[in-house]
């Protein structure tokens, strides 16, 4: 019963990856689903995020109003982490619930936790791999300018508010380089799902992928 965590920065291809593994069968859990999951109205998170960040983030029909969110504790540390001290175990309960509900389906199976904030988050819970999508951020940069229409400023605040690449290189088992092409990216996901019992093996023993 293999539960993996997959990781990488902004505009990486970590969904792409995701979308691919869940074609080969793993069940993915996504993290972002869940934020949202857990702060549907009349949630207490919900609750909670009105009373300390204030009743103008929310949204007339009583839904979270994430841009205004969003612009209060962007680029502020101090609001960002009293705002994940409301969601970060909410979302952590709530992944624990359906990673036990995917093994008590199906006990052989491969779930994928899909999870921007491995390394500010998640990094010491017991991943039997890790895998990291990675392309150079100058790479990323481009890609959220042309594909998602952000500035070039506004690419660069989300790439700099994120940890380092080396930070989520360095807890790597796997690395899937995603700065080529997606049928690049695709075969390394091909290849990783066939030799998959290789790399939990490795991991299992202390050994990891060469770089």
């Amino acid at each position: 019963m293999p539960l993996v965590a997959l990781t990488g920065g902004i505009a990486s291809g970590k969904s792409t990856i995701a979308r691919r593994l869940a074609e080969h069968g793993a069940v993915v859990v996504d993290a972002d689903r869940l934020v949202r999951d857990v702060q549907q109205p009349r949630s207490p998170v919900l609750a909670a995020i009105a009373d300390e960040f204030g009743a103008d983030v929310m949204r007339s029909d009583g839904s979270l109003d994430r841009a205004a969110l969003a612009s209060r504790v962007f680029g502020d540390p101090a609001a960002i982490t009293r705002l994940n001290a409301i969601v970060h175990p909410a979302v952590r309960a709530e992944s624990a619930r359906r990673f036990a509900a995917a093994f008590a389906e199906d006990p052989e199976a491969v779930v994928v936790y899909d999870v921007p904030l491995l390394v500010e988050a998640r990094v010491d819970d017991p991943w039997e791999l890790v895998m990291v999508a990675h392309a150079p951020a100058e790479i990323r940069a481009r890609r959220l300018v042309q594909l998602r229409g952000l500035s070039d400023a506004e690419a660069a605040a989300r790439i700099g508010s994120q940890v380092p690449d080396d930070a989520r290189l360095a807890i790597a088992d796997v690395v899937i380089d995603t700065a080529g092409t997606l049928e690049h990216t695709l075969r390394q996901v091909d290849e990783l799902w066939q030799r998959m019992p290789e790399h939990l093996e490795r991991r299992a023993t202390g050994g990891r992928e060469p770089r």
